[in-house]
């Protein structure tokens, strides 16, 4: 039951940033610093570091917090 349960959490998660999605794009989540951002005719290549350390932060801090 342990693994079922964690598909239905990020199953939940997932339905979550998908709907505020278009909110944190207002907040400037995706365009900090350190974000890298080639733009090119015809060409675009977005790599979000720092977005991804953040959310990574945030989620494990999360995960902690719950475990406690």
């Amino acid at each position: 039951m342990g693994f079922g349960r964690v598909l239905i959490v990020a199953g939940i998660a997932l339905v979550v940033v998908g709907l505020l999605w278009p909110y944190l794009g207002r907040i400037g989540l995706g365009r900090l610093p350190g974000d890298i951002v080639i733009e090119r005719e015809g060409f675009r290549l977005y790599i979000p570091i720092t977005t991804s350390l953040l959310i990574s932060a945030v989620v494990t801090l999360g995960f902690w917090l719950f475990r406690r």
